[in-house]
C-alpha cells in the first residue's frame, strides 16, 4: 500500500495511504477492450458502434448492457403477472355486501314499520358500489355487525387511497386516531408548500431539512434531497394515473368516485389536487395520465400495491429503454444506477459502474479521441491495433512453422569498418564513447578549473557514432483492395488488418525500410495508418488497379538505393482505369483497354526493379488467370490464401523479399 510520509525530527514515518486512489496502484487494464473495439473497426464498423457494441458484450468478467437487460426484461415479465388492478373496488363491494347482508338479517324478524322503511332505503341503493358506500354514509345502523364492516370500508379507503399517493401508508394507518388523520392533513400541507417553493426556485435546503424532522415518519425510504423527494412522489402520482387508465371504465368510474368521497370527508380533497399539480410541474416529462402496461394476474391487489406495481412495471420499462441505448444521444450515464440496484441488485449496479469506467478511461488513457461530438481512435490505438495484428500474425507463423521472422535484433547497422564520424539527427549507429569523450576534453581544455577539480561536459557537437558497413533497406508498397466486393466476400477485415501488421512490423522491427499502403477502388489513394483504421470500403464502383500500381512506382522512385517490394492484395481483375486526363473509367466485364494499361503499369514497375507479389482472395478463373499473366511479366509470384491467413502470407513474402532477390 502507497503511504504517506511525515516529517519528524528523526526522518520521516509512513502509514497507509488516506488521500483519495492509490497513487502506486497499476493503471487500469484497457488491453483486451482496446484489441475487440479495433477488431470491430478493422471488420468495418465505426468507432462508436465498435465502443457500443463492445459495451453490449460486457468486458473482463462484467456484464454487458444486453445482458443487463434481459435481466431487466425478466424482471419485466415477473411484474405484469403482479395481479389484477381491481382488488380495492372488489374488497369494497365484499364488506357492503356483508354490511347489507347483516343488516338485513337483523331487520327481518322486527314487526315495526320503521324496520320496513329502511329494508326499503336498503332496497334503494344504487348498483354501483361507489353510490351505495355515498348512500350509507348517513344510515343509522342496527346491526354492530353491519356497522363494523361498513366502518372497515371507511378505514379501507382512507388507508388505500393515502398509499397510492404515499408509499407504505396502508399499514401506518391502519386504526388511526383523529390525532394520526390531522398529522397526515398537516404534511400534505407542509409538503405542498415545499414543492411550490421549489418550483418557483427558491433555496428549499433548509426547508426540506425542517420537513424531515417533522414529517419523515411518513417517508420509510428517507430521501436525503428535495429532488429525490418530489422525483419519489411524481413517479408514484403518474403511476397512479396510469393504474386507472388501466381499468375499465366502469371501474375507473367507481373507484374514482370512492377516492373523490375519502379525499372530501378527510379534508384533503383541494390540497391533494394541488399537490398534483405542482408535482406535474415538477416533473412534466413523466408520462402523466398516459395509458401504458398495467399488471394482470390471479391476485387482486389493493390500491396503493397496484399503484406500487404500476410504477415498478414504469420504472422497469424506463430500465430497459435505457439499457437498450437505442435512441439518439444515448449514453451510460441516462441509466439509473438506483433503479438498476433496485431491480437486479448490487452486482447490476457495479457491472453498471464497471462499463462507465472502461468508457471513461478509454479517453483518459488516450485510446479515443472526441473531436466535435465525433468518436475517433487516437494514434496510440492504432498502433495498438498494429502491433496486435502482427502479434497475432507471428502466432500463426510459430504455429505453422512458416518464414523466418526472427527480428529481434535488426536494425540499420552492418559490420563495423573502424572508423567513425560525427553524430547527425537521425542517425541510428552506436555512439563512438571513446571518441565522443575525447572531443568533449579537448574542447574544454582551456576553460579555468573551478575548485582544483575538472569536470567534462559532453555538447552535442562532441558526438561521434561508429561508422558501419551500408545495408540496404527495402521500399514496401503494399496495395489493398477497397472495391466493395471485398466487404460483400468478408475478406475487408483481413485486408485491413494485414496492412496494419506489415505497418507495424515495417516501422517498429525494420525502421530503415520504408513502407506506404495504398488503397485502390474507383481511383487509388495513399492511406495512413490513423485513416486505413477506420477507412469504409468505397461504395463507387471499379477495381483500378493501374492507378494504384502508378503510385506505387512514384513510391519506389523516392527510395532507389533499397529494395523494390510491391505486394497486392484484390479480390477481382481490373475493371476500371485513368482516362488520359486524369479521370476515372469503369465497365464491367472489364474493357481491353483497362487490361492494357494495367498490364502497361505493371511493366513499368518491373523495369524499375521490382516484383510484383498478388494475393488473390477469389478464385475466380477470369482474377486467376489475369493475375498468373501479370506476375509472369513483373517476376513475381501468386498467393491464394484464405482471408484468415492473408496476414500470414503477407507478411512471411515481405520477410523474404527484404532480403534482396539473391536470397530468394
Amino acid at each position: 500500500m502507497a503511504g504517506r510520509g511525515r516529517s519528524s525530527p528523526k526522518g520521516y514515518r509512513y502509514g497507509r495511504w488516506a488521500g483519495g486512489p492509490d497513487p502506486l496502484a497499476p493503471p487500469y487494464d484497457l488491453g483486451n477492450a482496446v484489441d475487440e473495439i479495433g477488431d470491430s473497426v478493422l471488420g468495418g464498423s465505426g468507432v462508436r458502434e465498435a465502443l457500443r457494441e463492445l459495451l453490449r458484450r460486457g468486458a473482463e468478467g462484467r456484464r454487458g448492457l444486453d445482458e443487463l437487460r434481459r435481466a431487466v426484461r425478466d424482471r419485466l415479465r415477473q411484474a405484469r403477472t403482479a395481479g389484477r388492478m381491481d382488488g380495492t373496488l372488489q374488497e369494497v363491494r365484499e364488506l357492503l355486501d356483508r354490511a347489507v347482508e347483516s343488516e338485513r338479517r337483523e331487520l327481518f324478524p322486527d314487526p315495526d314499520d320503521m324496520a320496513r322503511l329502511k329494508e326499503a332505503e336498503l332496497d334503494a341503493l344504487p348498483e354501483d358500489t361507489a353510490g351505495a358506500v355515498r348512500a350509507l354514509k348517513e344510515y343509522e345502523w342496527r346491526s354492530a355487525e353491519a356497522r363494523q364492516a361498513y366502518d372497515r370500508i371507511q378505514d379501507l379507503l382512507r388507508r388505500e387511497v393515502l398509499d397510492s399517493s404515499f408509499a407504505s401508508m396502508k399499514q401506518s394507518l391502519e386504526n388511526a386516531t383523529p390525532e394520526d388523520m390531522q398529522a397526515v392533513k398537516d404534511m400534505v400541507a407542509d409538503l405542498s408548500r415545499l414543492v411550490d417553493a421549489h418550483n418557483r426556485g427558491e433555496d428549499t435546503d433548509q426547508q426540506f431539512v425542517d420537513f424531515m424532522e417533522r414529517h419523515g415518519q411518513f417517508f420509510p425510504d428517507q430521501p436525503g434531497s428535495v429532488e429525490e423527494l418530489i422525483d419519489s412522489l411524481a413517479r408514484r402520482a403518474a403511476a397512479q394515473e396510469r393504474m386507472m387508465a388501466g381499468l375499465s371504465p366502469e371501474q375507473r368510474a367507481e373507484l374514482g368516485e370512492l377516492m373523490a368521497q375519502t379525499m372530501e370527508d378527510m379534508g384533503l380533497a383541494s390540497e391533494m389536487a394541488h399537490l398534483s399539480d405542482a408535482l406535474r410541474q415538477a416533473r412534466p416529462d413523466l408520462p402523466w395520465g398516459q395509458r401504458g402496461q398495467v399488471p394482470d394476474g390471479e391476485p387482486s391487489l389493493g390500491l396503493g400495491d397496484a399503484t406500487s406495481a404500476v410504477a415498478e412495471l414504469a420504472d422497469l420499462e424506463a430500465l430497459s429503454n435505457q439499457l437498450s441505448q437505442g435512441y439518439a444521444g444515448a449514453s451510460l450515464s441516462d441509466v439509473d444506477e438506483e433503479l438498476l440496484e433496485r431491480a437486479l441488485g448490487r452486482s447490476a449496479a457495479d457491472d453498471l459502474a464497471a462499463l462507465r469506467r472502461l468508457e471513461r478511461e478509454l479517453e483518459r488513457q488516450g485510446y479515443l479521441d472526441r473531436t466535435d461530438g465525433r468518436l475517433e481512435l487516437s494514434p496510440k490505438a492504432v498502433r495498438r491495433l498494429g502491433a496486435t495484428a502482427l502479434r497475432r500474425v507471428f502466432a500463426k507463423l510459430d504455429a505453422t512453422g512458416r518464414g523466418e521472422h526472427d527480428v529481434a535484433d535488426a536494425g540499420a547497422a552492418g559490420e563495423l569498418t573502424g572508423s567513425s564520424r560525427e553524430w547527425r539527427f537521425g542517425d541510428e549507429q552506436p555512439l563512438d564513447v571513446v571518441r565522443t569523450v575525447k572531443n568533449a576534453v579537448l574542447r574544454t581544455a582551456h576553460e579555468p578549473r573551478l575548485d582544483g577539480r575538472r569536470r567534462v561536459r559532453i555538447a552535442v557537437d562532441d558526438f561521434e557514432v561508429v561508422e558501419t558497413e551500408r545495408r540496404t533497406g527495402a521500399a514496401v508498397a503494399l496495395l489493398v483492395d477497397l472495391s466493395y466486393s471485398m466487404a460483400l466476400r468478408g475478406t475487408w477485415g483481413a485486408a485491413k488488418s494485414t496492412a496494419m501488421a506489415l505497418h507495424s512490423l515495417v516501422t517498429t522491427k525494420f525502421p530503415q525500410d520504408a513502407i506506404e499502403i495504398i488503397g485502390f477502388s474507383s481511383t487509388a489513394q495513399v492511406l495512413r495508418p490513423e485513416t486505413l483504421a477506420e477507412l469504409s470500403v468505397d461504395t463507387l464502383q471499379g477495381t483500378n488497379l493501374q492507378h494504384g500500381l502508378m503510385l506505387a512506382r512514384r513510391f519506389l522512385a523516392r527510395h532507389r538505393d533499397a529494395e523494390p517490394v510491391v505486394l497486392v492484395v484484390t479480390d477481382g481483375e481490373p475493371t476500371a482505369h485513368l482516362e488520359d486526363d486524369g479521370t476515372p473509367f469503369f465497365c464491367w466485364p472489364p474493357m481491353p483497354e483497362t487490361i492494357a494499361r494495367t498490364v502497361a503499369e505493371v511493366e513499368r514497375v518491373a523495369r524499375s526493379g521490382a516484383t510484383v507479389n498478388v494475393f488473390a482472395l477469389d478464385p475466380d478463373p477470369g482474377l486467376v488467370h489475369f493475375v498468373h499473366d501479370l506476375t509472369q511479366r513483373a517476376g513475381g509470384r501468386v498467393f491464394e490464401p484464405d482471408a484468415d491467413r492473408l496476414g500470414e502470407y503477407v507478411v512471411a513474402d515481405y520477410l523474404r523479399a527484404r532480403r534482396g532477390r539473391r536470397a530468394r
